[in-house]
């Protein structure tokens, strides 16, 4: 059926199409015709240094009931999982229930971190825990280099059982001759589940920046503690896991020492298949280092995703009830176009940013001092 335009309509329309092209609407141009610049972020590795997908970690959110300031610390990475930087305050648009704030502050923080360094230090072959602790000594005291002053670190060995090496925030000196003067421990069984829950629970109320870096082979062999248990412990404990994995390595040391027939009843793929879930659903990663002879890589990269954080604080617009959920969500914009913002890498090939935002809170439920 076809259909009439009236003589009123089609002024209407050739009016509409004059306008148009009078004015084009061109994707990529700000509003008075310059070409909008994407942002190019630094040159990084081309692929992630850790396995398969990072974990959600929890948006730190913290709401003012004097003030009615929101502030919220969020993580904005690259589809490889790093950091990315350069962004300003006018690149972020910030809803509340729908409704964009015009009063947003962005800051970059650099956090003090408190880790809780869980180590592996057990085993059923005495010939094979000398390596082990030879690699464990090594990977762990090259995690002192990235450390500051202000960071605490508790650390934890497990066996049959936890024990505690050093607690708080000991100095230097002390902490590398814990790590350097380490033993070869005697025969016994590798509780990992029953470790990992433990410290989950010991980092539970502490406050700030928080993580567990676990060092270990991913072999359990007699806990209490099923493997489920510590998946559940994990999602619960707001404690993201950085597991190093030393699979690989403690098979190549078993090799040399033709010593790998003791280790043929072990499921390796699904010894680091656990230990990649368990950082997973935790909010962590998982690195599985052929080598622990420079892990600065490594190191870096955990701190960088644990300490750095946008911070972004507007003072919000609704005055519904503080008991009432509330919707967050955060965009990037180019501030010259009113569009999504186009990042590309350093060779120019356009990326697509992961913001990390818990999209809801309740105002009386995150009342209180922010952590720093």
């Amino acid at each position: 059926m076809c259909s009439i335009i009236t003589r009123t309509e089609a002024l209407t329309y050739a009016g509409l199409l004059a306008l148009l092209l009078s004015h084009p609407v061109v994707w990529g141009q700000s509003h008075d015709g310059h070409k909008a610049e994407p942002l190019r972020i630094p040159n990084r590795a081309p692929a992630p240094l850790f396995e398969s997908q990072q974990g959600k970690q929890r948006t730190e959110i913290h709401f003012d009931q004097a003030t009615g300031i929101v502030t919220l610390k969020l993580l904005v990475q690259d589809p490889n999982g790093y950091f990315i930087p350069n962004l300003r305050r006018d690149n972020f648009v910030v809803y509340e229930d729908g409704v964009r704030q015009t009063n947003a502050t962005v800051e970059i923080e650099h956090a003090n971190v408190s880790l809780g360094l869980l180590l592996e230090y057990g085993g059923r072959y005495q010939g094979l825990n000398k390596d082990l602790v030879a690699e464990i000594s090594r990977a762990s005291h090259q995690l002192l280099d990235v450390l500051g002053r202000a960071d605490r670190i508790t650390v934890c060995a497990y066996g049959d059982n936890v024990k505690q090496l050093a607690d708080g925030s000991p100095v230097r000196e002390e902490l590398v001759s814990v790590l350097f003067d380490l033993q070869t421990p005697e025969v016994s069984e590798t509780n990992l589940y029953d470790a990992l829950i433990f410290a989950l629970k010991r980092m539970r109320p502490v406050v700030g920046r928080k993580a567990i870096i676990l060092i270990s082979s991913g072999v359990d062999t007699f806990s209490k503690s099923a493997y489920e248990d510590v998946l559940a412990a994990a999602r619960d404990c707001n404690t993201p896991v950085y597991a190093l994995y030393l699979g690989s390595i403690l098979r190549q040391a078993a090799s040399l020492h033709d010593m790998a027939g003791l280790l043929a009843r072990v499921d390796w793929k699904e010894t680091a298949s656990r230990l990649r879930e368990i950082a997973r659903v935790s909010g962590g990663r998982l690195y599985s280092p052929a080598s622990t002879m420079d892990l600065t890589a490594t190191y870096d990269d955990i701190m960088e995703n644990l300490r750095v954080r946008y911070v972004i604080s507007y003072k919000s617009s609704n005055a519904g009830s503080l008991n009432a959920r509330r919707t967050v969500r955060v965009e990037l914009v180019n501030p010259k176009t009113g569009g999504l913002l186009q990042i590309t890498d350093s060779n120019g090939k356009a990326i697509q940013a992961n913001v990390t935002i818990q999209d809801s809170y309740t105002p009386s439920a995150v009342s209180g001092e922010p952590s720093h």
